[in-house]
């Protein structure tokens, strides 16, 4: 078969992309299939009527994840030429010529249903959710109403926009700590923790560097948990044990702890797979995604944090160690997904 990894991008989460877009290109390759890995910003000036002509050799191929998010205006700069079109030289042209396209993208414009919306218009088969779902689950404050709507429990909050700062209505939150984050970001970039009104202005601000809305909500004290969901079931619970706040810097600095099963009761787990399942429906997901939780210490019940349509596939990353522990192995999981997408269309 012949699948394009489509990875890097124009969002905070480019370092992760790239890392995840090499390794599922390894792991496909290694499958049998003829791969071409490719930075859908960047693009390529390799003719596309040879993309697919010899495969190949990923093995001298590296690349790692910097301890601070990237300077996305230093990447336009490095591509030169048209740096405000999205698509990179040859990237359409590649991917008209594979029989599908395998997502490694992460956060906008590869995330929230942008590109996959294209791809339906071009008749370009991809991995994972459609524009829908990748838009419900992208955007926090959608997020929040389907999941409340469909009686799924998330932390009481609020959503701002940069005006609502500005003209002083973010002055009604009162409830501390609270978490403050972007609407539509990802990896934690721009998510923080305030204890008091001093803090939540400076997590506002901070906030409003990489968007223009925020999403607010109570902290919730307890255990965090994620659930992979593969078309609607859910893999095994694993908790993520942080080394401090789970921000961008702790969950790809190797202090993170992960637990794959997670050490909770069954009831416990069937709860968190209950509500993954829920969550991975009420967002109209489709093939896989996965879902973040905390385990509320007060009631032992779950609330849900957010969904991720296209999860991290870098080594830290927590969906593979999930599929490993119902012994699906990483170029398997990545073969389950081309075909499973492919069977979609």
């Amino acid at each position: 078969m012949n699948i394009t990894v489509l990875c890097g991008g124009l969002s905070g989460e480019r370092d992760v992309s790239l890392t995840s877009g090499l390794m599922c290109a390894k792991a496909l390759s290694k499958k049998g299939h003829e791969v071409f890995l490719l930075d859908v910003f960047m693009g390529t000036d390799f003719p596309p009527e040879k993309a697919f002509a010899e495969r190949q050799d990923f093995s001298d191929v590296t690349s790692s994840i910097a301890a601070d998010a990237p300077d996305l205006e230093e990447v336009k700069r490095l591509r030169g030429e048209s740096p405000d079109g999205f698509f990179g030289k040859n990237v359409i042209d590649i991917c008209k010529k594979s029989d599908i396209v395998f997502m490694a993208l992460h956060g906008c414009n590869g995330e929230d249903g942008k590109i996959q919306a294209t791809f339906d218009l071009l008749g370009i088969p991809y991995t994972g959710s459609d524009y829908l779902g990748s838009a419900n689950a992208m955007n926090k404050g959608i997020t929040r109403r389907l999941l409340i709507a469909d009686g799924i429990n998330m932390a009481n909050g609020a959503h701002y926009t940069k005006n609502d700062y500005e003209t002083g209505k973010t002055n009604e939150w009162s409830s501390f700590p609270c978490i403050v984050k972007p609407c539509c970001g990802g990896s934690s970039i721009g998510v923080s923790k305030a204890e008091n009104k001093e803090e939540f202005e400076k997590a506002l601000k901070n906030c409003f560097k990489y968007e223009d809305e925020a999403i607010v909500e109570e902290f919730i004290s307890g255990r965090e948990f994620s659930i992979g969901v593969i078309e609607g079931k859910a893999l095994p619970v694993i908790e993520i044990i942080a080394d401090g706040f789970y921000d961008y810097k702790n969950k790809y600095s190797g202090k993170t702890r992960e637990v794959c099963p997670a050490e909770i009761d069954e009831e416990t787990n069937k709860k968190l797979q209950a509500a993954a399942e829920k969550a991975f429906a009420s967002l109209k997901l489709n093939i896989y995604a996965r879902i973040d939780f905390i385990l509320n210490s007060k009631n032992n019940e779950p609330y849900c944090l957010e969904a991720n349509t296209l999860p991290g596939m870098t080594p830290a990353s927590l969906l593979p160690q999930e599929a490993r522990a119902v012994g699906i192995e990483y170029p398997d999981l990545c073969e389950l997904i081309v075909n499973k997408s492919l069977a979609r269309f």
